[in-house]
């Protein structure tokens, strides 16, 4: 049960880590509040954000290790050379499977291109996609089914590692951005901590990011790398962050289908993602045998 526990600490170590230490982030930030006015100026909750993912970066190595993983090779990561029809053909098949989404959304008026962004702000936003696509995409693969799930299929096998893998995947994603009111104090961290998980809409979008978690296991257990997870997760992301940034929700439009500006958290994206699932076991990707359970 080493890598179970492991995966306790490592969480514990964001959460508990980051509520300790943001707090000391953003008195540091004061100290240069005419030299950066906008970073000192930002919301708290930025700055617990900030802490979680300094923590959770700070911490993948060490998991990896406590999981098992001796060598890069064992989480997905193998060099590149012959891995690019993989990485592309997760691109092709995460770009397809949202700009659906975006067109129905589209063609039925539940939501409608921004008219009044300026040409600046739509490379911004496309450029800013890019960008969280190519960083996030790689990183959260490389934690959650590189180390999460290939540690924890180590003990349980793969369809249950898969399983407690996508709920972690899910719950984490399900941190909403809250803030305090008055001054921040050595323990804001833990009350802003207590108020970020808010599962209000719990119901369709926390089986939408489940179903997302297991689809990209699903991709690294039958590929044997993260070459197509990675593409895949990094498409969904930048079809996610642009529909966002470009595109504005109707007035009247049922949130609980069409989805808000998170897309998955309507039953549309959830219906595309099952047809998504169907059509990747139908791909002739490489198999890849389960790791038993030891």
């Amino acid at each position: 049960m080493r890598p179970l526990r492991a995966l306790v600490i490592y969480i514990a170590f964001i959460f508990l880590g980051g509520a300790l230490i943001a707090p000391w982030l953003w008195h540091f930030a004061q100290l240069f509040a005419q030299l950066f006015p906008k970073i000192a100026a930002a919301p708290f909750h930025r700055y617990l954000d900030r802490a979680f993912l300094f923590l959770a970066l700070a911490g993948i190595w060490p998991l990896m290790r406590a999981l098992g993983a001796t060598s890069p090779k064992e989480v997905g990561i193998v060099p590149p050379y012959g891995q690019m029809k993989k990485l592309f053909g997760g691109i092709l098949l995460g770009i397809i499977s949202l700009a659906i989404v975006v067109g129905i959304e589209i063609a039925k008026g539940a939501r409608s291109f921004n008219q009044t962004a300026t040409a600046h702000q739509i490379v911004g936003a496309i450029f800013f996609a890019l960008l969280t696509a190519v960083v996030v995409g790689a990183l959260e693969e490389i934690l959650f089914r590189g180390a999460i799930f290939g540690g924890l299929r180590r003990v349980f096998g793969w369809p249950l590692a898969l399983a407690i893998s996508s709920l972690i995947f899910a719950l984490l994603h399900f941190l909403k951005r809250a803030d305090i009111a008055g001054s921040v104090q050595w323990n804001s961290g833990f009350i802003l901590l207590a108020k970020l998980f808010d599962f209000h809409g719990f119901i369709p979008e926390f089986l939408g990011l489940t179903l997302v978690g297991a689809i990209l296991a699903l991709a690294y257990q039958r590929t044997g790398n993260l070459y197509f997870s990675i593409g895949l997760h990094g498409s969904w992301i930048f079809i996610l962050q642009s529909f966002s940034k470009l595109t504005i929700q109707s007035a009247g439009a049922s949130v609980s289908f069409w989805g808000g500006s998170k897309m998955v958290d309507g039953w549309l994206a959830f219906l595309i993602l099952i047809a998504t699932l169907i059509i990747f076991q139908l791909l002739p990707l490489q198999k890849r045998l389960p790791y038993t359970i030891k």
